[in-house]
């Protein structure tokens, strides 16, 4: 027992060692003596009781349950203490594996990629004074890892010792291409021509001055000073150049805020106008500010931006206080829409009446009523195509009603198909005798009557062909094409039976047209004011202007066009 005893303070005295790996042969032994031990006092235990047994006389029995189970803990607790050292040891064997690889790659980089000689020293020596420092690595890839470190510290040496004479030939090219750089710049310095060149050569110089490699200690010390001299002198004399130039952007900027004060003083006055011509003279003076701000010069990029946000601000208040004046205009319509919505719905509940005298008298007169309130604005065009429908609707519906007798319907129709007859059969001799012919028989076959309804699209489809058929056979200028094209256009729809609804139809069309190309004049007018003077801006104004002014002979040919319709 006290052998047992002794074995197991032996191994308690093990659990207190910081290094349980190195002597995991010696914690086996204890445990084998152990058990050994243990097996032989239980034997000898065993022994004792049957002879005493057999000699019938008393045995004190020692129970080793107590001992066994307290070296069994013991020997488990250090193994797994044991296991935990390495499992710990085996990590950070992987670990230092891990940074001595890393190692290698940055050695492997240095020899491919660095060529600066110093620098490439300096983390070799890193890499080695660490290399030392890691501790170490699973066996098994020991002497792998080791030999390829002496491989590439070899290839190292040998590659510096090639840059090292490279080196040399570079010291040697680059004090060459500096001292080329530095005559370049005395060469500029005494350069009299635009100095924003002189400026920008300055700094391609100076780039290529820093893109050129290194030179000899020696070489630096005499070239740097030569250098920097030169390139002092000539931003002195840039310097010189713009700090009169900052004069003049003082002033362009003065003269802007004074613009911006004239802006401001158009508010005044736009609190003051009354009229859509008031307000037409103050947009004029607004745009010829504008253009006065377009011609003056910049200032510093500080200063001409904080002048225009003012100035655009100003412009943007101004066309703010137009467009509030314009929605009084708008709310000053109203009152007139409602009126003329008022009779489109009168007509509207008259049109399908077959009272048709009664019923005629109140649309004439509601007609009149019209002509009285006067103009909607931009509404206008849409509530008159609404209340001539109506009226059309009606009027159309009482001709039909009111038609004449077939029999002079038939002869109309026989009229027209002689009329017809003669204008395909008209010999083209002189054009403008042609012209006025074909007029006269326009004219002519607008003023016979109606023709049996069956017939009357045939006739007026063959009066048209045979119409156009002529005007097409004349040698007419485009001018002259256009006009007759029109003009023909007028004598096709005064010969139609729905000449009123088509003359109408044309009304509008005509005016929608002038309404689109006068807002996109406006428009291009508008954004023409804040074109920037420039050579490029110019080139775009031009081109601008000289659409504007195509447009406005556009608006005065289809005005005239509109003046041409005769009256329903």
């Amino acid at each position: 027992m006290e052998q047992l005893r002794l074995l197991l303070e032996q191994l308690n005295a093990f659990e207190s060692q910081d290094d349980l790996i190195a002597i995991g042969r010696e914690i086996n032994e204890v445990k084998i003596n152990f058990e050994d031990h243990l097996m032989e006092a239980e034997r000898v235990q065993q022994i004792a009781a049957l002879d005493a047994a057999e000699k019938g006389e008393p045995i004190e029995s020692i129970d080793f349950t107590d001992i066994k189970n307290e070296f069994i803990t013991r020997y488990k607790t250090i193994q797994e203490q044991r296991k935990q050292q390495i499992s710990l040891k085996d990590t950070l064997e992987r670990e230092n594996l891990k940074l001595k690889k890393g190692l290698l790659e940055e050695l492997k980089r240095i020899i491919e990629s660095e060529e600066h000689i110093a620098s490439a020293f300096q983390s070799y020596k890193n890499i080695h004074e660490t290399w030392k420092k890691i501790g170490d690595i699973p066996r098994d890839q020991r002497d792998g890892i080791q030999k390829e470190y002496a491989r590439l510290l070899e290839i190292f040496f040998y590659t510096m010792r090639i840059y090292r004479e490279i080196k040399d030939h570079d010291y040697k090219r680059n004090l060459q291409l500096k001292q080329k750089v530095l005559h370049k710049l005395q060469q500029l310095r005494n350069e009299e021509e635009d100095l924003k060149s002189v400026e920008q050569q300055l700094r391609v110089l100076q780039d290529e001055w820093e893109e050129i490699g290194p030179v000899q200690n020696e070489e630096w010390e005499l070239i740097k000073p030569k250098y920097w001299e030169t390139v002092r002198q000539i931003y002195d004399k840039i310097n010189v150049h713009y700090e009169a130039q900052l004069q003049v952007y003082v002033q362009n900027i003065a003269a802007k805020r004074t613009l911006v004060d004239e802006i401001l003083g158009l508010h005044t006055s736009a609190g003051e106008a009354k009229t859509n011509k008031d307000w037409d003279k103050l947009v004029e003076q607004l745009k010829a500010v504008q253009e006065s701000y377009k011609k003056i010069g910049p200032g510093s990029r500080k200063d001409n931006e904080v002048v225009w946000k003012a100035f655009r601000a100003a412009c943007d208040g101004f066309f703010d206080l137009k467009k509030s004046y314009s929605k009084a205009q708008h709310e000053a319509y109203s009152g007139l829409i409602e009126k003329k919505k008022a009779l489109i719905d009168a007509v509207n509940a008259l049109k399908d009446s077959t009272e048709w005298k009664t019923s005629s008298q109140k649309i004439i007169g509601y007609q009149k009523e019209w002509k009285t309130i006067g103009n909607t604005g931009k509404v206008e065009n849409k509530l008159w195509a609404e209340f001539r429908g109506a009226c059309d609707a009606f009027f159309n519906a009482r001709d039909e009603a009111n038609q004449s007798a077939e029999k002079d319907r038939e002869h109309n129709l026989t009229l027209k198909l002689a009329l017809v007859q003669r204008i395909n059969e008209l010999e083209i001799s002189d054009r403008s005798e042609a012209l006025k012919m074909l007029r006269s028989l326009a004219a002519e076959f607008s003023e016979l009557g109606q023709v049996p309804l069956a017939k009357k699209d045939e006739i007026y489809t063959a009066y048209k062909g045979a119409l156009d058929a002529k005007y097409g056979s004349l040698a007419l200028s485009a001018k002259e094409k256009e006009d007759m094209a029109f003009n023909a256009k007028i004598d096709s729809i005064q010969a139609s039976p729905e000449r009123n609804k088509l003359l109408q139809k044309e009304r509008f069309d005509i005016r929608k047209q002038i309404e689109r190309i006068e807002q996109e004049a406006n428009r291009m007018e508008t954004n023409l004011s804040f074109f920037a003077r420039s050579k490029g801006a110019d080139s775009l104004r031009n081109e601008v202007e000289n659409k504007i002014k195509d447009m406005q002979q556009q608006v005065s040919k289809l005005k005239t066009k509109l003046k041409q319709l005769p009256n329903e």
